[in-house]
């Protein structure tokens, strides 16, 4: 990590430590909204990871088959050998 990077670390992490007051009011309305949100993220996260799990799944069972079908293949020649 350079130095740079360092100071621009060091600078982020410092003004997120620095505590000021909002004088904001959050209704319902916003807290529900954010709820929403958030619930709405959940939802395209878990399907992407369902729609993408599948194709992992069969990617990986057809590396596999092809490593047993070849351990197969060669204990075949082993014994008729």
């Amino acid at each position: 990590m350079t130095t740079r990077t360092a100071k621009i670390i060091l600078c982020a992490i410092s003004i997120l430590l620095i505590n000021s007051n909002a004088y904001a009011y959050l209704d319902p309305g916003t807290g529900s909204i954010i709820i929403q949100a958030l619930l709405g993220i959940l939802a395209a996260g878990v399907t992407t990871v369902s729609i993408y799990w599948t194709k992992f799944k069969s990617i990986i069972s057809k590396l596999f088959n092809k490593k047993k079908n070849a351990e197969d293949q060669n204990k075949k020649k082993n014994i008729n050998e």
